[in-house]
């Protein structure tokens, strides 16, 4: 299905799923990712809850923002997209960069419980070889050259999804999250490269009502290689 909502650059036309019946739970998937994701999560508690699950804007069969938005808009957008279908408040179950805009949205709107697994929102330390890089790349911009620098995630954007990315992981949510009341699960991979475990155990000591669970000798996506433990620890937090 798909709902039309009025943005000031005009109209977007957002894929989605909305299934069962219920308290409403909104699925956030993270960059560069679909509703596919987070398919089995909507299965799972259509039975007992109404699941909304969308393609993000600029992701899957959503369109793409008009210009480079920032997560606050995403967030903004989840909240006409809940108005418009009538739902009441949500509980938000995110991955990744959703969850950083589950943690806009809980900021700013209502919001019963939020599930953030491989939360990002906490922007890392820079070390040296990162600035070299960045010197370097700039540097190779001023030859003229064509350098190639950057994430797969940034390399393969078109360039309104580079400048949402860019400004996505310059934004450091640190000083959000003491505010944020909503009582929080939090689920990790051990071994998590794009947001390490420390993360979540700041996201932990910072936010008043967040519980840190770890899935041992997993990675960035534990949630969703582990799908039957995930729905099982979920089940206890809903």
């Amino acid at each position: 299905m798909y709902l039309a909502i009025a943005t000031n650059t005009g109209a977007l036309r957002i894929h989605y799923t909305l299934e069962g019946k219920g308290d409403p739970i909104i699925l956030l998937h993270g960059w560069g990712q679909n509703i596919a994701m987070m398919k089995f999560i909507s299965d799972h508690y259509q039975r007992r809850f109404q699941v909304l699950n969308l393609d993000l804007p600029g992701f899957g069969e959503s369109d793409e923002p008009h210009h480079a938005w920032s997560v606050s808009d995403y967030a903004d957008c989840i909240h006409t997209c809940k108005e418009q279908l009538g739902l009441g408040t949500p509980i938000l179950i995110a991955h990744s960069f959703g969850a950083r805009i589950a943690l806009h949205y809980a900021h700013r709107y209502p919001t019963k419980k939020m599930v953030l697994t491989g939360a990002a929102g906490i922007k890392a330390k820079r070390t040296l070889r990162y600035y070299a890089k960045v010197y370097s790349y700039k540097l190779m911009k001023k030859l003229k050259a064509n350098p190639s620098m950057g994430s797969a995630d940034y390399q393969n954007a078109d360039e309104v999804m580079k400048g949402v990315l860019v400004r996505s992981v310059n934004e450091d949510l640190r000083p959000l999250l003491p505010s944020i009341h909503t009582e929080t699960l939090l689920v990790w991979g051990e071994n998590d490269e794009a947001t390490p475990l420390w993360m979540g155990e700041t996201m932990e000591q910072v936010m008043p009502n967040a519980t840190l669970i770890v899935l041992e000798n997993d990675d960035h996506f534990a949630y969703f290689h582990q799908p039957q433990r995930f729905l099982a620890i979920l089940e206890y937090f809903l």
